[in-house]
């Protein structure tokens, strides 16, 4: 299980602008969108446990985090992986496709050193696990993620429930966050563009340190999209340092007078300028994305955290997915003999999209779901209830709350008594 790059898909993404998606979609105004079944066209040829592990992009930033000797750089580098881990939302406007109930998901990465294993652990929520370790004992990364999506006419918003962790265990260290709100923008009609908002807090639960990060909301004339700031205090909550860029673009830290000064520059020359900014008329048909795309303005004295990576060349024709997330589909030689029958990689209604058999993909969802509620019905029917296999629910130790926790021996490689959900 290597982790050499691939550049592109099988086949190229088809339009999307041939589905009504208002037919579907005016029945759930104000509802939760886990209950409908949307039409294959809006989905991505990945599941959600893989649009998950896509937070390990950046794994050099952990890796970064347990080199440092001084608690609050290591902070700034925890800080920088949070934000990273959401920098592949940048226009990925596709929808994952909903695991089924004990799906699985395995990624190993010598490369970036970690290895991860995710199970789709409930239906009702969905809710989805995982696990990642470092390969040379450095770290473990886990958490539990239950997606609230909710249809407000013309957006969908996703709401992440679930803390996710992340140990240094040669610090002896833990950090727990949640990740931002996210939403699509323009589901009926006009360009599909993607705003995360809301605020993220990283606890030191070792220190008492916190780093809050501010996602922006766009704002009027789009001065603020993309955009977070934040700061790390300690328990005293004595402000050490300011973190600020996009979440699309890279992040830098500065002590905060620098910060401050400059913004107070910044905010004069402002105010020099005529303020003859015209209030843009209110229009009904689309929310268009806000056509400023200023880069960050850096601070003197910054110091660059984490830059994100460029995407393949063809990545909009290939559901705007990175080169990370290309390759994650991939079935490698040798691996079919060693990943859980339950793995994504052999779900046919994923493998069907990625390689452009739209039909084919259609009809194989239908029939996992079909197989997967005729399953929910039999076991109601022997009261039996469904366990899971590599996960437990238990208590997080740093937060005192409920969530699903690895049980282990997922790569010791026995798959007996496997449900067959595909």
């Amino acid at each position: 299980i290597g982790g050499r790059t691939l550049t592109s898909l099988p086949a190229a993404m088809f339009s999307r602008s041939t589905v009504s998606i208002w037919s579907i979609l005016k029945k759930c105004i104000g509802l939760e969108l886990s209950k409908i079944t949307m039409p294959i066209a809006f989905n991505e040829p990945l599941s959600f446990l893989q649009r998950i592990t896509e937070y390990m992009e950046h794994t050099y930033l952990i890796n970064r985090a347990c080199s440092l000797s001084d608690s609050r750089e290591r902070m700034q580098a925890v800080a920088a992986f949070a934000v990273s881990a959401v920098a592949s939302q940048w226009d990925r406007t596709g929808k994952p496709f909903n695991p089924l109930l004990g799906e699985t998901y395995e990624l190993t990465r010598e490369n970036q050193g970690f290895r991860l294993v995710s199970e789709q652990v409930s239906h009702h929520p969905p809710v989805s696990a995982f696990h990642a370790e470092s390969l040379v004992g450095d770290f473990v990364f886990h958490g539990s993620i239950y997606p609230k999506l909710k249809f407000w006419g013309k957006s969908v918003e996703a709401e992440p429930k679930g803390t996710i962790t992340l140990e240094l265990l040669k610090h002896h260290e833990a950090y727990t966050w949640t990740n931002p709100y996210c939403c699509v923008h323009n589901i009926i009609l006009g360009k599909l563009w993607i705003e995360q908002y809301g605020t993220v807090e990283i606890v030191n639960h070792s220190t008492g340190d916190k780093c809050v990060l501010n996602f922006k909301p766009c704002g009027m004339f789009g001065k603020e999209l993309h955009k977070v700031e934040g700061y790390i205090q300690d328990k005293s909550k004595k402000k050490h340092c300011v973190i600020y860029g996009k979440w699309t673009e890279c992040m830098w830290s500065v002590d905060p007078q620098t910060y401050e000064a400059h913004k107070k520059s910044e905010r004069r020359g402002d105010n020099k300028k005529q303020k003859n900014e015209q209030e843009g008329a209110e229009n009904d048909d689309a929310d268009d994305m806000p056509e400023v795309q200023e880069t960050v303005s850096v601070v003197p004295g910054s110091t660059l955290l984490w830059r994100i990576d460029s995407r393949p060349a063809h990545s909009a024709e290939m559901y705007n997915f990175t080169n990370f997330a290309m390759s994650l589909n991939e079935l490698e030689g040798g691996m079919e003999a060693n990943v859980s029958p339950t793995d994504c990689r052999f779900r046919p209604d994923i493998r069907a999209m990625e390689n452009g058999n739209m039909d084919e993909a259609s009809k194989e969802k239908e029939r996992l779901e079909d197989k997967q509620r005729a399953a929910r019905k039999e076991r109601a029917k022997n009261e039996e209830e469904w366990s899971t296999r590599w996960f437990q629910m238990g208590t997080n130790p740093y937060t005192g709350s409920q969530g699903w926790l690895y049980s282990g021996g997922y790569f010791n490689r026995n798959y007996q008594d496997i449900p067959d959900i595909y």
